[in-house]
């Protein structure tokens, strides 16, 4: 049974990660342009917005973030100790530049999966504006945050979280893995890193290796080729000369979105978006 996009909750659950480019502030956009189907795929799931805004029978969600995946499979399959120990960050004491650094520094040591995790969650609220960042060896190097307070915790948002996804296959894949595994029901949506606004440098650093225009390019081909396949994509990005070009054949909606989680202050602000529809 194909089932309405759009979540029948009155309002959706929020991500309990901060991730840029975020979908929370467009979900209205996303999810009204959203074909039917009975199972969404995401290749990037990133914090999850469009996952919890919808309303699909099932998911299949991929990232190439081995770390976020990670954490979102111990918050399913081991959620009561994750949450035991991720609290315990979320004190006084955490908040300092040392505390951080040292915590940052066992993260990219660690070898156990839930300390790991509970370390992610606490350097993704304490670092600096959401930023998910590694150096070229593989190694998270965001900088502390300095928050004026101690976060409060998702509790509410990691229990509505686990709840939704037992729904849902979650995956540590490449983008274009997760996308050729979709068959006939299936609805893709793509939330890559963005392309560069027409003018302007953009943060694509999600990993150790990026995301450039060949794998932007990637991407579009393999819309297009599920698309003839029958299989509806939606792609979103910034609505710059470059993604229309990509887009070419499309169905283009662009819309205005403000951005506040950034690396810097001349990337937040309002920006032009688009949401390019192949079916």
């Amino acid at each position: 049974m194909q089932k309405h996009p759009a979540s029948q909750a009155a309002k959706p659950h929020k991500p309990f990660l901060k991730w840029v480019g975020g979908k929370s502030r467009v979900l209205q956009h996303v999810t009204q342009r959203l074909p039917r189907g009975r199972r969404l795929v995401e290749p990037f799931v990133g914090g999850g917005a469009v996952f919890l805004g919808t309303d699909f029978e099932e998911y299949l969600l991929g990232d190439s973030n081995a770390h976020l995946i990670e954490l979102y499979q111990e918050v399913v399959h081991r959620r009561d100790a994750f949450i035991e120990l991720a609290q315990t960050f979320f004190d006084e004491n955490y908040r300092s530049s040392t505390s951080y650094a040292s915590v940052r520094a066992a993260f990219n040591k660690e070898p156990d999966s839930v300390t790991r995790s509970a370390q992610f969650l606490y350097l993704n609220k304490f670092g600096f504006n959401g930023l998910c960042r590694y150096n070229k060896a593989g190694a998270f190097n965001v900088p502390y945050g300095h928050p004026v307070r101690v976060p409060g915790f998702p509790l509410k948002e990691i229990l509505a979280f686990s709840e939704k996804a037992k729904r849902a296959t979650f995956t540590n894949d490449d983008f274009a893995s997760v996308m050729k595994r979709a068959q006939a029901g299936d609805v893709v949506y793509c939330d890559p890193p963005y392309l560069d606004p027409d003018g302007a440098k953009c943060f694509t650093a999600y990993g150790a290796n990026g995301f450039d225009l060949t794998r932007q390019q990637e991407l579009a081909r393999l819309a297009k080729e599920l698309a003839l396949r029958g299989v509806p994509v939606v792609v979103s990005n910034h609505d710059c000369r470059a993604a229309r070009e990509l887009y070419a054949g499309a169905e283009i909606h662009a819309f205005s979105a403000r951005r506040s989680i950034s690396g810097t202050s001349v990337r937040r602000g309002v920006v032009g978006e688009l949401l390019a529809i192949f079916r």
